[in-house]
């Protein structure tokens, strides 16, 4: 069986390559996860996908976001930005509000690409 990336998988629910505890990650798989990977090393920002992800109903308006942060509402609809650009999170806007949700598919290859297996030797 293939390991796609995640750019071509046909299957949105199914990994995109075996866990790395298991085997080498494909160059494609590797550069794209790269980037999701790099978006959550900010503690802004996984704070932001932590809030986004576990939202009652799926979905938070930036306008309860912004409020939970000492920075600027600036500074987060760049960060949010960046998040939307890596693939973890959806926005629409609805009148003057945006509605952000996370993303699950790509937050399963996420999860399923650090799976750990317990190993005795």
């Amino acid at each position: 069986m293939s390991n796609p990336s995640v750019a071509s998988s046909p299957d949105p629910q199914a990994p995109c390559c075996a866990p790395m505890a298991q085997q080498r990650i494909p160059a494609p798989a590797a550069a794209t996860l790269s980037v999701a990977f790099k978006a959550l090393g900010d503690p802004i920002r996984l704070q932001l996908m932590s809030m986004i992800a576990s939202a009652p109903g799926g979905e938070i308006c930036v306008c309860d976001l912004t409020p939970a942060f000492t920075i600027s509402g600036t500074t987060i609809s760049h960060h949010l930005k960046v998040l939307r650009e890596a693939g973890l999170i959806n926005g629409e806007r609805r009148a003057s509000w945006v509605y952000y949700r996370a993303r699950p598919e790509l937050m399963r290859q996420l999860s399923a690409l650090l799976a750990v297996d317990d190993v005795t030797t």
